[in-house]
């Protein structure tokens, strides 16, 4: 299928790895130029070496913090054209709610939410002008069904459905699309890191732990195991595609069936 992106611009914000670099490998394989962003320049350095190895696509770095309001200043000033804007920075923390301190859930929350309020707002006149966009905010699961183990995230994946439902109606009748889309449980390095330390510690293989963890945190889920980056990149660029016209103010899952609803 040719999903029309050739040229596009495209920004994805926490692109290095995981999902973010998923993505932007995804979005550079279809035809669009994308730019990858990460906090550090080596890493942004080797993303942007990787994908375009991969895909022989073109393909920009931006070495910045992105939940920083001058940062995203910079990176509008560079690339003022951006078409696809994909929020996907985010950051997590399993912690006990007692041990939840205000500035965690500020620190969350400027993260989370705000990096893709930002450069929403700094990207939008320019679709409004060209009445053509994309915005695509990377909320989760955890947004819908509130994990215990870390509150403070799940508020933040909630917070983000409502800035796209919002933001959608606010651009109705024009070009632009807004959507969200809710990851499950995936298999992302940094999940990765977290389960064999887990399992390290408890003496178990990480499919030993991946299994136990299906049985009992993640009971609902269909697919019984973690979804991988690329799995949830597809939906991502379907939604970047102009082939995705009709649609704009969802919540789509890409959660493997972890929120038990038939809507």
């Amino acid at each position: 299928m040719n999903l029309k992106l050739d040229d596009k611009l495209s920004l994805v914000s926490g692109s290095t790895a995981g999902i973010g670099y998923a993505i932007a490998a995804a979005l550079a394989r279809e035809g669009a130029r994308v730019i990858v962003n990460g906090r550090s320049q080596a890493s942004v350095d080797n993303a942007v070496s990787s994908i375009k190895s991969d895909t022989g696509g073109k393909v920009f770095g931006f070495a910045g913090d992105l939940s920083t309001g001058e940062a995203a200043r910079q990176i509008a000033g560079q690339f003022p054209g951006v078409e696809i804007l994909v929020n996907n920075l985010g950051i997590y923390e399993a912690k006990p709610f007692e041990d939840i301190p205000d500035e965690d859930w500020r620190r969350l929350f400027e993260v989370n939410v705000l990096s893709g309020v930002r450069l929403s707002r700094l990207f939008l006149s320019g679709m409004r002008s060209r009445n053509w966009g994309r915005i695509i905010f990377i909320s989760s699961e955890s947004g819908v069904q509130i994990p215990t183990e870390m509150i403070h995230y799940g508020m933040t994946k909630t917070a983000v459905l409502a800035v796209s439902r919002g933001l959608a109606e606010a651009v109705a009748g024009t070009g632009i699309t807004v959507n969200s889309v809710l990851p499950g449980p995936t298999k992302s390095p940094g999940v990765i890191e977290f389960v064999n330390s887990r399992a390290e510690a408890e003496g178990k293989t990480f499919d030993n732990f991946e299994k136990e963890f299906f049985e009992k945190i993640r009971p609902t889920s269909l697919i019984k195991r973690f979804a991988t980056p690329e799995e949830v990149a597809s939906l991502v660029v379907y939604i970047a595609s102009p082939l995705a016209s009709a649609t704009t103010g969802a919540a789509l899952r890409v959660d493997g069936g972890v929120v038990k609803s038939a809507f």
